[in-house]
This record gives structure tokens, sequence and C-alpha cells, in this order.
């Protein structure tokens, strides 16, 4: 039996956490505004709260005030590397979504097991012009989701899989 001719042969295409060659898309930076939008709602009234109690209080309360600014200034570094970190590569037979830096997630979901694609997009990610693609597939653990698309983007990437997840379940 003769060896293929390697300049004829398709190899397939290696995914890895690491990315490799791949043209991996990233998302929205405008999701990491929304995510710290979100972070200083939380974290705002927390400092008033503990400021307030240390100035009529007691002046212990102060250091919770230190306390929890330290915490949002640590959680606020964490949001920017995690959406940084967040990208995504539509393959011939697959879509395929990679997060986190010390943890890191790879999620490979096949056009054929596509049961349906979910954009979600609440009045903060509207107003930053963002939205979230939830991909759905017969087993809830299987699926994946991409947040911080941009909304016309998000749309897109709708269509396309659920043209290539219809063209997949046909060809089965």
């Amino acid at each position: 039996m003769d060896d293929p001719d390697p300049a004829t042969s398709v190899r397939p295409v290696q995914v890895t956490l690491h990315g490799g060659d791949l043209p991996w898309q990233p998302v929205s930076p405008n999701l990491t505004r929304v995510r710290l939008i979100t972070l200083a709602l939380f974290a705002v009234p927390a400092i008033i709260a503990t400021v307030v109690v240390g100035v009529l209080v007691t002046r212990w309360a102060l250091l919770g005030t230190a306390a929890v600014v330290l915490v949002a200034l640590w959680v606020a570094w964490l949001i920017s590397r995690q959406v940084s970190a967040i990208s995504w590569v539509e393959l011939d037979e697959e879509i395929v979504i990679r997060k986190g830096r010390l943890f890191r997630s790879l999620v490979s979901v096949p056009y054929g097991r596509l049961q349906y694609v979910d954009i979600q997009s609440g009045p903060l990610m509207r107003a930053h012009g963002i939205a979230s693609c939830e991909i759905h597939t017969a087993s809830p653990e299987s699926g994946g989701s991409l947040p911080g698309l941009p909304v016309a983007e998000a749309e897109a990437l709708r269509e396309r899989l659920s043209a290539r997840g219809e063209a997949q379940r046909a060809g089965l």
C-alpha cells in the first residue's frame, strides 16, 4: 500500500487549549465594561454602607471599607483578564469556544448536534450593543455560551449555526 502524498492529504484541524494556528475571534471589549458596571452596582453601596458605619458607629468599620475596595479592585482586574481570554472559532464541522486563563475550558459543539441557538441581551448589554449567544444541544452538558458578541455578529452567527445545523442533520 502506497503512502499518501503529504502535499495532497488533508490533516484534521488541531484544536488545543493554547489556540494553535486557528483564527480565534475575541468577544467585544464592551463585555468588560458591562461586567465592571455590574461590579460597581454591588461594590459602591457596600463601600458607602461601611463608610457610614465607620463615621457614625465605630472607626473599625473603615477596615471593612478598605477590604471592600481591595476586593472590588481585584475582581475588576480579574474581569478584564477573563473577558480577554474568551474567544471562539467556526470550523468545518463544529464551533469551538475557549475560555479562561488559569482554569481553561474548551467547548466543541458539532453542528449536527445543534438543537437551537438563543440570543440574549439585557438592558445593560443592549445599551452597550452586545448580546450573549447560547448554543443548545440535546444534552444540556454539551452546549455552550458565547457572551459579549456585538448584536449584529450574534444574529449573523445564529443564522450561520442554524443553517449549518440543518445541513448537517439533513446529511445524516
